[in-house]
């Protein structure tokens, strides 16, 4: 997340950006709540429009 939306970024969007594919959770939400990093990633790569070489 560091290198798509720069450090500072990353943390605030971690912490406050609720997602639908996420079960309406944040970032860290859904990890506090056991879900699997890669799949939180795949959700963010999704509908953040990550480059192909950073998934």
């Amino acid at each position: 997340m560091y290198e798509h939306f720069g450090e500072g970024y990353a943390e605030s969007f971690a912490q406050d950006h609720v997602m639908a594919e996420l079960g309406h959770r944040t970032v860290r939400q859904a990890l506090d709540a056991g879900w699997e990093a890669k799949d939180v990633w795949r959700a963010v790569c999704q509908t953040q429009g990550v480059s192909a070489q950073l998934r």
